[in-house]
């Protein structure tokens, strides 16, 4: 089985339909066995292509995710659950087909809603604030709990609010101008065969062109 062509068959899916594909779904489409599926879904994993729960089951395919994580990204026809705010602006740049989306979620501090329309020309205008809990060297490590908590906020005191009540120390904050740049370029090409993610030099040039550096890593 072509490894390659699992991964752009999951990645399809969750572009066309808004939803990952099931194992059986994938062994019909690439006529091998679901033992095979199951083995390859572990290896995309292995490469961060992917993350699995214990089941084996696919629950991201960044940006994609197959559970709601705090964000709902609608395009013309399709609805998307966004695994992030960073993933969330990041679909507007990924989907070519879609002139842009709608990111829509709530202040974790206050319940307020929030939702802007997202596109490839230009950052979307307003005051809210992305906060990013997880130092970008520790993001994998449990990647549904950091993505869990890279949340969109009204203010800084609905931040504040909210690091109180739940006892997590303050991570690194942004305004909505350099998320659209972090997400603008980060997941380009992954729709297209052959894509291969960054190393840890390029990523770190590629943070530090959009202005993030020492604090974001967690350095």
């Amino acid at each position: 089985m072509d490894i390659e062509t699992l991964r752009l068959g999951v990645y399809e899916s969750f572009r066309d339909t808004g939803t990952g594909p099931d194992l059986a779904s994938l062994a019909v489409q690439l006529g091998v066995s679901d033992a095979e599926v199951r083995a390859g879904l572990d290896e995309l994993a292995r490469g961060r292509h992917l993350v699995l729960d214990g089941r084996g089951q696919i629950v991201m395919a960044h940006p994609f995710s197959a559970v709601p994580l705090g964000f709902s990204v609608m395009g013309r026809s399709t609805l998307w659950w966004g695994g992030c705010c960073w993933d969330s602006f990041a679909l507007a740049h990924l989907l070519d087909d879609e002139p842009d989306v709608l990111v829509a979620t709530r202040c974790p501090g206050c319940d307020r809603a929030g939702a802007w329309v997202i596109d490839r020309d230009q950052a979307p205008d307003g005051d809210w604030l992305a906060h990013f809990l997880v130092p970008a060297a520790r993001m994998w490590d449990d990647v549904v709990h950091t993505c869990n908590n890279q949340r969109l906020f009204c203010s800084e005191a609905c931040i504040d609010d909210w690091l109180a009540r739940t006892g997590h120390d303050r991570g690194y904050t942004m305004n909505l101008d350099t998320l659209w740049r972090l997400a603008s370029r980060w997941y380009e090409g992954r729709l297209a065969r052959g894509y291969e993610r960054r190393d840890p030099g390029e990523a770190s040039d590629y943070l530090r062109d959009v202005g993030l550096v020492g604090a974001f890593w967690g350095t």
